[in-house]
């Protein structure tokens, strides 16, 4: 890259951001003391081999060794040295972040420091964009090619002297060595993406009002949200209208007998009958089920869980499978996600003792991935902590477990003895007496008020007694009654 215009001077050098600078670039120097400093080697990435590579791991525990810090602090620390352009990553060149693994970085030359100052200028934007075009045969990322595309647009006059810039610089790379070439080509794709940010990301080189947050958070902001629920909403399947009307109509169909606005309720609808037997055939922990009921449980997993009675008779499955612990912990993450906000904290600590510590009486088999995530959550517990392991667990049990319980003796002996109630005959001159009959009810409103003003009736034509007032207007007069001076 060949940067010939004059340097321009902004003001920013008497702002804190040079001062800012210049310490990173102290910091920077001891960083590579060959004694002292973070060490590097020789690494291979794919097939080359790069020199001086070193390692996210190293460089963390360098900054918490040297400044006597934690580790999250030094991770933000060299965060903000790679988002300044002074470390730059040979692999995962969109995030400018220092990750806490075995990623490549390698120092940046002090060329491309930000204290050089060299102005920004689009003509060598547009020859570096004209030199990756013609690297990728035409192949650019969506930020890169609109950006292409809106150069050419503007600099269409001086269009044939960017391309030929970019040959030049492209013929060039061609004969270095295959690590310098890759090393040159990482350099200058970090500084291009510290002083031209892709759509979505902050810019660490603004200052003052332009810095409106900070470039170092891992918050998304709204249009990266945007662009995100863009892309998956252009992934996201499509069905065909046909596809989705003949499921619709499928499930219609399932439920038909089971919506009180399409089926009668049996025995007899208690809000016109006055026969209250539909709610107690119907109670949330009944002895005998309908067979209404228990058919309702074979159409999903999650219908199951969700009647009571369902779910018992699913635990007495599990009991005899030796596998009750996974309805227990699902019970029991529920609990903790509905819960009061008191017992948060001590809810989640007594599940994760029971279910997920090593050695815990009613252990559940979990992925190390799944059981990193929730470890990590417990630090700090919330009403969802324990969702990704929750819902790993229920998956197991819906793909596993709930085949089985379709199957078993448990489901086909509760089907067998559950009951189909007959339907209550009720002429109409009955359900006309029982319409007369009901009276409907008062507001809750209305009805304290009345027993305010019942009280207040009470109170007013109760008799008096004038020894208790006396005496407490007595016991009133002493204690406002000054106290006698003290003799000295």
């Amino acid at each position: 890259m060949t940067i010939r215009n004059a340097i321009r001077d902004h003001g920013q050098r008497y702002r804190p951001r040079m001062a800012c600078l210049k310490k990173a670039e102290k910091v920077l120097l001891e960083m590579q003391d060959p004694k002292t400093g973070v060490k590097s080697q020789p690494q291979r990435l794919v097939i080359t081999t790069i020199p001086h590579a070193i390692s996210g791991e190293d460089i963390i525990a360098w900054l918490a060794d040297r400044f006597q810090i934690d580790s999250q602090e030094a991770r933000n620390l060299g965060s903000m040295l790679v988002a300044l352009g002074y470390i730059y990553p040979l692999q995962d060149h969109k995030r400018l972040v220092i990750k806490p693994d075995a990623s490549l970085y390698r120092f940046q030359t002090p060329y491309f420091w930000p204290t050089q100052q060299w102005p920004v200028e689009d003509t060598d934007y547009a020859i570096y964009l004209a030199k990756r075009n013609i690297r990728k045969k035409g192949i650019l990322e969506l930020h890169e090619q609109e950006q292409y595309n809106r150069l050419h647009k503007w600099m269409n006059h001086k269009w044939d002297f960017i391309v030929m810039q970019a040959k030049e610089q492209y013929r060039a790379a061609k004969e270095r060595k295959k690590p310098d070439r890759v090393v040159f080509d990482c350099q200058e794709r970090a500084y291009w993406v510290v002083h031209r940010p892709p759509p979505g990301t902050v810019s660490a080189m603004d200052y003052g009002l332009e810095r409106r947050i900070d470039p170092n958070a891992d918050e998304v902001t709204g249009e990266s949200l945007h662009m995100i629920f863009t892309q998956q909403s252009i992934m996201r399947p499509r069905v065909k209208s046909s596809v989705s009307i003949g499921a619709l109509v499928k499930y219609c169909a399932t439920y038909n007998s089971h919506d009180p606005f399409l089926s009668k309720c049996l025995p007899s609808n208690p809000w016109l009958t006055d026969d209250v037997t539909y709610w107690t055939l119907n109670m949330p922990n009944v002895e005998i089920p309908t067979k209404m009921r228990v058919e309702r449980w074979t159409f999903s997993f999650r219908e199951l869980l969700s009647d009571p009675r369902g779910r018992d008779d699913f635990r007495l499955f599990l009991k005899k499978e030796f596998s009750g612990e996974n309805l227990a912990f699902w019970e029991g993450c529920e609990d903790l996600k509905w819960g009061t906000a008191a017992t948060m904290r001590e809810k989640a600590e007594h599940i994760y003792k029971t279910f997920l510590a090593r050695g815990a009486p009613r252990w559940i088999n979990i992925d190390g991935k799944t059981m990193e995530i929730t470890v990590k959550g417990l630090k700090h517990p919330h009403r969802y902590v324990l969702e990704a392991a929750q819902t790993h667990i229920y998956m197991l049990m819906k793909k596993d477990s709930f085949g089985r319980y379709m199957k078993s003796p448990v489901f086909k002996d509760t089907l067998k003895k559950a009951i189909a109630p007959e339907e209550h005959k009720f002429t109409d001159a009955q359900l006309e007496q029982n319409a007369k009959n009901r009276r409907p009810s008062l507001s809750p409103i209305i009805l304290r008020q009345q027993e305010l003003e019942q009280k207040a009736k009470m109170a007013a034509s109760a008799p008096v007694d004038i020894t208790q007032v006396m005496s407490k207007l007595s016991k009133q007069g002493k204690e406002v009654a000054p106290r006698p001076p003290s003799k000295n």
